[in-house]
């Protein structure tokens, strides 16, 4: 069992800055495939972004490519999303998840993941 915790999330205009970070508390933090999901009042949970175990690899959504960045730190257990250009349409309940893999790969959909945060706020005001 794998507990994520959040942090980093607030209240920002539009157009500012915001860093999550996801402090996982396991072992073999590098041998899990992470990624960031949010969720909308009203909406279903959606993806954001994945990296795989050496974060090599990442994918994200298309309506924050060029502005959300994930990366990790697997000498520190942690997970990072750096957003920036904020909008006020990413306002949600960010997720941080966590799966173990044997591959090189990452995964984009929610059932993919067997672990998750317990989420962060990010209000984005116009």
């Amino acid at each position: 069992q794998v507990q994520l915790v959040e942090s980093g999330g607030g209240l920002v205009q539009a157009g500012g800055s915001l860093r999550l970070s996801c402090a996982a508390s396991v072992r073999t933090f590098s041998s899990y495939v992470m990624g960031w999901f949010r969720q909308a009042p009203g909406k279903e949970r959606e993806f954001v972004a994945t990296i795989n175990r050496n974060g090599g690899n990442t994918y994200y959504t298309d309506s924050v490519k060029g502005r959300f960045t994930i990366s990790r730190d697997n000498a520190k257990n942690t997970l990072y999303l750096q957003m920036n250009s904020l909008k006020p349409e990413d306002t949600a309940v960010y997720y941080c998840a966590a799966t173990y893999s044997s591959s090189g790969n990452y995964y984009y959909r929610t059932y993919d993941y067997t672990n998750w945060g317990q989420g962060t706020q990010v209000t984005v005001s116009s």
